[in-house]
């Protein structure tokens, strides 16, 4: 392959996806949040997320959020609840460009126990650091990275 006719990714070359994540609240309120990197830049700092990934052909936003509590944390039992925010968001992850429009639900289970993801696509494994429990005052006084980058403001709306 001729490297001069190599380039990066233009955003109208990018197909818009459509993504559901997913603002988890367990047992005594606490909210579940996924530690990661980017296995693409290492210089990159990790991060703290809601979980969620990408709505598949003829999945509702509601389906995908559950699907993805399954897999990123092993959470079998969980009510959905509405769509609680939506946003568009550009970004670079394991050398692929992303533009995606997301919706973020609200959802609630009693499931207290955090198990071993399952089904993660390989970046999104490479990514994973772990995976724990906050509380909403841990989540609001820190000074980590949270993605999304509202996340600390939405939390305190949703915990009114």
């Amino acid at each position: 392959m001729d490297a001069s006719r190599v380039s990066s990714p233009r955003v109208a070359d990018v197909p818009r996806r459509q993504a559901s994540r997913v603002v988890l609240f367990g047992p005594d309120n606490q909210v579940f949040l996924i530690n990661a990197s980017d296995p693409g830049n290492p210089s990159s700092e990790p991060w703290w997320e809601i979980p969620g990934g990408g709505i598949d052909y003829g999945e509702s936003s509601a389906h995908c959020a559950a699907r993805e509590l399954y897999e990123e944390g092993g959470f079998d039992s969980v009510e959905v609840g509405p769509v609680v925010a939506t946003q568009h968001v550009q970004f670079s992850f394991a050398g692929m460009f992303f533009d995606q429009d997301e919706v973020i639900h609200i959802a609630r289970t009693d499931q207290a126990e955090i198990k071993k993801p399952m089904g993660l696509e390989f970046f999104e494994a490479l990514a994973f650091r772990g995976a724990r429990w906050w509380t909403v005052d841990e989540i609001l006084a820190s000074s980590e990275r949270f993605l999304p980058p509202r996340l600390q403001e939405l939390i305190a709306a949703l915990d009114d």
